[in-house]
């Protein structure tokens, strides 16, 4: 499965508010939070959501026509997105795998 070494980090932003941002085991970014959190509970439940909460997934292209995807939870908030375009479309699903996506 893509993503097993994968790690959690979760940090203070410049604000003081807490977020979460995930990275490959070659240090890159795969995924982070799309926004931060007064208290850090609240950020790690955000991180922890998994495949079975009824979030929506988005695929799009952005502007620059490179494939993207959002999560969104039932009350249409985005929960997380990929924190870099791809090429293909496929290469954005998979990203997205890494994070609980599947189809």
């Amino acid at each position: 499965m893509a993503g097993e070494n994968d790690k959690f980090e979760v940090y203070q932003d410049k604000r003081g508010e807490y977020r979460w941002r995930r990275k490959a085991s070659n240090g890159q970014i795969v995924g982070a939070a799309c926004e931060g959190y007064v208290k850090k509970s609240d950020c790690e439940a955000n991180m922890n959501r998994g495949p079975k909460d009824s979030d929506k997934w988005e695929f799009y292209e952005d502007k620059a026509g490179e494939h993207r995807w959002r999560r969104k939870a039932s009350n249409g908030q985005i929960v997380g997105a990929a924190s870099e375009g791809y090429k293909k479309k496929s290469d954005a699903k998979a990203n997205a795998e890494r994070q609980g996506y599947s189809d």
